[in-house]
């Protein structure tokens, strides 16, 4: 029996119109002329409403070659339920204005039978955005594709967990028909969200947050999911796919797959010169195997 989420941020985070959606994403995937390739894996990408976060999301999305994957994981933080889990879809189907995208039921049914995930109903699943945004992208990177995904929303995770949920979808990693998509932005700065670390020497509080949010961008590269940890202990930076980023890093540590994330986009919302202001920075990376050291 089929069970749809719906599109339920389309018409407000980007728009319901087929056409005006699907020209939008191409006029962006063109404009950040991205040469595709297979060696990419996995891309960590905004999810800010699309005349926010649209252009920079590209930037992630452009670099994937379709042809080899049939099978695309999600993995994006949940904004307004509380789990110290990871919860996958009741659904079937995700809509989206211009294509749906099938849901992996038979990764699912492996997932589940860990006994480590929980499973979040069709109304915490439509109210969550973070992966939602993804997914008219993938619909058009994956147009006449038959494509599945596996939908996983991380919860709040304790470092112990993150290593957990790692280790078991690293498997995954080394089957190169499957792709991960991360979902996350980065430091969102001003009073509104409680978070206003500000270091002078920068200049303007707009190069201190782009300081603060290169400094996680870096660590994250190395790919260290401990360092992240630590950056994050020490700054506090308010990036909302912490947990989502942090489970990859472990994926990325227990495969067998040398897979390296570099970034290749880096936007904020606004620039940021008083306290008065706020911001979001949006932040996009491809996860991409590492030739460099092999022999």
């Amino acid at each position: 029996m089929e069970k749809e989420r719906k599109a339920s941020h389309a018409g407000s985070w980007y728009t319901n119109n087929p056409k005006q959606l699907s020209e939008e994403l191409d006029g962006w995937l063109s404009s950040c002329d991205l040469t595709k390739s297979s060696d990419v894996r996995g891309v960590i990408a905004p999810h800010a409403g699309y005349s926010y976060s649209g252009r920079a999301a590209a930037y992630a999305f452009g670099n994937i070659d379709p042809s080899n994957i049939t099978r695309v994981f999600l993995l994006g933080p949940s904004h307004h339920h509380y789990t110290p889990k990871c919860a996958l879809s009741t659904a079937t189907v995700y809509k989206t204005p211009i294509g749906d995208l099938p849901i992996d039921l038979e990764v699912n049914e492996l997932l589940k039978a860990t006994g480590k995930f929980e499973q979040m109903n069709i109304r915490v699943d439509e109210a969550e955005h973070s992966m939602e945004m993804h997914l008219p992208y993938l619909a058009k990177v994956f147009e006449g594709k038959p494509v599945k995904i596996v939908p996983i929303l991380v919860g709040a995770l304790s470092a112990e967990n993150e290593a957990m949920y790692g280790q078991i979808l690293s498997s995954y990693v080394d089957d190169p028909t499957n792709f991960f998509s991360v979902s996350s932005d980065f430091c969102h700065w001003g009073s509104r969200f409680n978070y206003t670390h500000y270091d002078k020497k920068h200049g303007p509080i707009y190069k201190s947050i782009e300081a603060l949010d290169k400094m996680g961008m870096d660590i994250i590269e190395i790919g260290d999911p401990d360092a992240f940890k630590q950056y994050l202990l020490e700054y506090d930076n308010t990036i909302c796919g912490r947990h989502p980023i942090s489970v990859f890093l472990h994926m990325l540590r227990n495969c067998s797959t040398k897979i390296k994330i570099k970034f290749l986009r880096y936007e904020q919302s606004s620039q940021c010169k008083s306290t008065r202001d706020s911001s979001v920075s949006y932040a996009s990376a491809a996860a991409k195997i590492d030739d460099t050291t092999s022999t």
